[in-house]
């Protein structure tokens, strides 16, 4: 009996071990990488092929909350000039639900034209793909400076309102 257990034991040991599950968190990272590069090379098809159909845009103005296709408008100029934006993340923290199925993620950015940025969004798993449901790109404002920027904004506010008065 013991030559059966040992046969097993062999038998077990040299069978081929199942295939590890590509990382979610590396997949979200080189879906978020080539997004970015997307646009700072302004392949339109590439960045926008990124998004799910339903995905929202928060961008830095308070206005800026578009739908994918009303973002793809918007953007279609840049594309077509053959310069984008350029965003290169600096660091990124992505998480990933029990079920694998939605990832989150917050990233600091460096831009040329915003200086320090953040954006943070949603992704779902659409087949084998990663794909962009929601981002939303900020400009942090350190805590020393929000009483003058606030002050600032409402005064922007104020003027806006009274031209949309007259």
């Amino acid at each position: 009996m013991p030559t059966v257990a040992l046969l097993c034991l062999t038998l077990l040991a040299a069978a081929p071990e199942a295939p590890t599950p590509p990382d979610p968190t590396a997949a979200v990272n080189a879906v978020l990488d080539d997004w970015h590069k997307a646009a700072a090379q302004a392949d339109e098809a590439r960045y926008f092929g990124h998004f799910t159909p339903d995905a929202v845009y928060l961008g830095t103005d308070a206005s800026e909350r578009w739908t994918r296709d009303e973002f793809r408008a918007w953007a279609r100029p840049y594309f077509a000039k053959g310069k984008a934006w350029s965003f290169t993340a600096v660091s990124r923290h992505v998480s990933v639900s029990k079920d694998g199925a939605v990832a989150w993620f917050d990233e600091a950015l460096a831009t040329p034209n915003m200086g320090p940025a953040r954006g943070s969004g949603v992704l779902v798993k659409d087949g084998e793909a990663w794909k962009i449901a929601q981002y939303n790109l900020s400009v942090p404002i350190p805590n020393d400076l929000m009483k003058d920027f606030k002050a600032r904004i409402e005064s922007y506010e104020k003027k806006r309102a009274s031209k949309k008065g007259k």
